[in-house]
């Protein structure tokens, strides 16, 4: 099927310093401040959701997509589907090269499709573990032959698995590579002070260079979104990303600055341990699903969305939000419903039951945490907080020692992306242990299928068992939240968060 067009605070100190000391014509350089630092950038071995927004600018991909989440091309400029669909071919950009000047060519692609399958190391490996070959099928022209048609490939080739570096910066550097990359995007590498900044200049010779008008990024991690926000008002930063909700209404009245928002394709959620370990059965929340019930009715979403997030986020009960067109609105967000609640505890013979529920010690998710234990308790349930550091607290759900747990995913544009890895048996996210048949079956079917139409029916069966059986009690969608200069025009809000580049300037 061929594609017709496109439907397809030391560290602060540090930093401020190297701003006062920025050269003449500083007013080309953009300053972003970061939530955190990133982890590698090497977007084979990448794990953070910050890591992606510094990619925007360093990292083109095959694919990208744009705010309604349609595919459109980037390095890639059309695609074919084979009748059987096992075959992608994809057309590429000509003319592009790599900052090192090597050519991006379908060699090129090849050498990265590969690489983000057998790297040590590699978190793209289960995301092309269909694709189980790649031809090259003339200099412009790639083929992806897989084991299995898989209909998120096109998603997953719009983000990271897509994503497309040097073939000899790579083999010159190996597992170091992510120290000094190399790839094809609007900017080159300059150098990472770990903790303080990076720093990315303009590429001259970048396919797309007339939409690019600012010189130099500075990427700077500020983990506080007080101390962000404050060096955002003192004009050491020009735009600031995931600001803090309840910053919101005081900066809205001042007309030096500007805000974007728009609400993620993830989730904020509470996953339960029904299965990973022995410790499923011995707390009455994993071993009984009109517990999980009782759970959820004694839970009020609104609330949780006014007092958390101070309204910036869509309560929401599924992995993908209301709006999205893969919602199951035959499946609605639950009214709260305290009394019923209760009655499900009395026929489980556990009219108070107690358990612990893990937290990272960030701010949301030790709020959430909070409202929740208060929120339940009236029903009758004893939650006990456990508050973990963020890495620690997924080693502990990666080993199961855990009942409950407060958790966030960022999102990905295939609804495929946001489920299977944490409800398909033994997948790598299924922290909560489920493991059910009928809903493996529901996911594969949902992994071959092309038709939104005929897909969106899968997934409404699989909410079906998913709701009913509460791996993860799902809370809301959050806003992602940009706050800038108001000299800063051009900005895209798409809904994976990311901070492109393309368009943006300085008025």
């Amino acid at each position: 099927m061929k594609a017709q067009g496109w439907r397809v605070q030391a560290a602060l100190l540090s930093a401020c310093a190297f701003l006062l000391a920025a050269p003449a014509g500083a007013q080309q350089t953009l300053r972003i401040g970061l939530a955190e630092d990133p982890d590698v950038l090497d977007p084979t071995l990448a794990r953070t959701f910050v890591g992606r927004i510094v990619f925007s600018a360093l990292c083109d991909k095959l694919f990208d997509v744009d705010e309604k989440l349609a595919i459109v091309p980037q390095l890639a400029t059309g695609y074919e589907w084979s009748a059987d669909s096992k075959a992608l071919t994809l057309k590429l950009r000509p003319n592009v090269t790599f900052h090192d000047g090597e050519k991006l060519d379908a060699a090129a692609v090849k050498f990265n499709i590969e690489r983000h399958k057998t790297m040590a190391g590699s978190n793209r490996r289960g995301e092309l573990a269909p694709v189980a070959s790649v031809d090259v099928v003339d200099p412009t022209t790639v083929r992806l032959n897989l084991a299995a048609a898989f209909s998120p490939l096109l998603a997953q080739l719009a983000d990271r698995a897509g994503m497309m570096v040097s073939p000899k910066a790579a083999q010159a550097t190996g597992d170091k590579f992510g120290a000094k990359p190399v790839c094809s995007g609007p900017f080159k590498f300059v150098e990472r002070v770990a903790q303080d900044r990076i720093v990315l200049e303009r590429y001259a010779d970048y396919w797309n260079k007339g939409q690019i008008h600012v010189d130099r990024i500075v990427y700077l991690p500020i983990v506080d979104p007080t101390v962000r926000l404050a060096n955002l008002k003192s004009g050491q930063l020009d735009f600031i990303e995931r600001m803090a909700a309840s910053d919101v209404p005081s900066l809205r009245s001042d007309s030096r600055f500007k805000i974007s928002k728009i609400t993620e394709i993830g989730y904020q959620g509470i996953t339960i341990n029904i299965g990973k370990s022995d410790l499923a059965q011995k707390n009455p929340l994993g071993r009984d699903a009109r517990v999980r019930e009782a759970f959820e009715l004694a839970l009020d979403r609104d609330g949780i969305v006014q007092v958390v997030m101070e309204g910036e986020a869509v309560p929401g009960n599924q992995w993908v939000a209301p709006t999205n067109p893969y919602y199951a609105k035959s499946l609605p967000v639950p009214k709260r419903d305290v009394a019923r609640a209760k009655q499900l505890l009395q026929q489980a013979g556990v009219p108070n039951p107690s358990f612990t529920l893990m937290t990272a010690t960030t701010g949301d998710a030790q709020k959430i945490a909070e409202v929740v234990q208060s929120m339940v308790k009236e029903a009758g349930f004893d939650v006990k907080i456990q508050s973990t550091e963020f890495a620690t607290s997924l080693d502990l759900a990666d080993k199961g020692q855990f009942e409950a747990y407060v958790l966030a995913w960022s999102g990905r544009a295939d609804p495929d992306g946001n489920i299977y890895s944490f409800d398909a048996c033994k997948q790598p996210l299924n922290y909560a242990g489920y493991c059910k048949p009928e809903v493996d079956d529901l996911l594969n079917r949902a992994r071959t299928e092309r038709d939104l139409a005929a897909r969106a029916k899968l997934y409404e069966q699989v909410a079906a068992n998913a709701l009913k059986d509460r791996p993860i009690v799902y809370l809301y969608h959050r806003n992602w939240l940009w706050a800038y200069t108001s000299r800063l025009s051009g900005l895209r809000t798409v809904p994976d968060g990311m901070v492109r580049l393309q368009g943006l300037r300085f008025q």
